[in-house]
């Protein structure tokens, strides 16, 4: 899809050249060589940033849709299809938890937290953010976390989110980095000495 753009784009860079020098030749304004390079090349250049924009677009946009299945993987608390969203490599940095950096660790971190009776979990990226190379990606945004508390009443965290994507050699985007915190406050210091 991407040559085809190019392609197009190239086509479209020797039609405006072509123009060029046809407005050249009737207002006669005698560009020279050296300024009808410079002309074609900001064109191309021009033309070039176009297409690179509009494939950070398309990533951007595939990031977005993979975050928001990841989601709902987590609120309907499937913890293999939430596992599926990470690549085989995935690290995982939880709030008050070691680092997990293998796919059981961090399935154990997520079937203690499912596995809550009345626990919801979900976020929604608020930006995703992608590499010059199109290789790597990152979604940032906030969660919310429903849980029930010591005296069985609901108690909500919210937090923030930043999780790493990485392109795949299947073309797929999986979760390299994922990390979180709450914006809950720390707990008052207790009176005890």
């Amino acid at each position: 899809m991407i040559r085809a753009v190019c392609v197009y784009l190239l086509y479209k860079r020797i039609r405006l050249f072509e123009a060029l020098k046809n407005v050249d030749v009737t207002f006669n304004y005698g560009l020279d060589g050296y300024m009808k390079t410079k002309l074609c090349f900001a064109l191309f250049l021009f033309t070039f940033i176009c297409s690179v924009s509009a494939a950070d677009s398309k990533i951007e946009q595939a990031v977005r849709d993979q975050d928001v299945q990841w989601s709902k993987a987590a609120e309907s608390r499937d913890v293999e299809k939430l596992l599926s969203f990470y690549a085989d490599d995935a690290v995982v940095l939880p709030a008050h938890a070691a680092i997990a950096t293998t796919k059981d660790s961090i399935r154990n971190i997520f079937q203690r937290l499912l596995s809550i009776p009345g626990v919801a979990l979900s976020w929604k990226a608020t930006k995703v953010a992608v590499a010059g190379s199109g290789d790597l990606a990152y979604s940032t945004g906030a969660y919310e976390m429903t849980a029930p508390d010591d005296n069985a009443k609901s108690s909500i965290d919210r937090g923030k989110y930043v999780a790493v994507w990485k392109k795949q050699a299947d073309g797929n985007w999986k979760v390299a980095v994922d990390t979180w915190n709450t914006d809950l406050p720390l707990p008052a210091p207790s009176d005890k000495k």
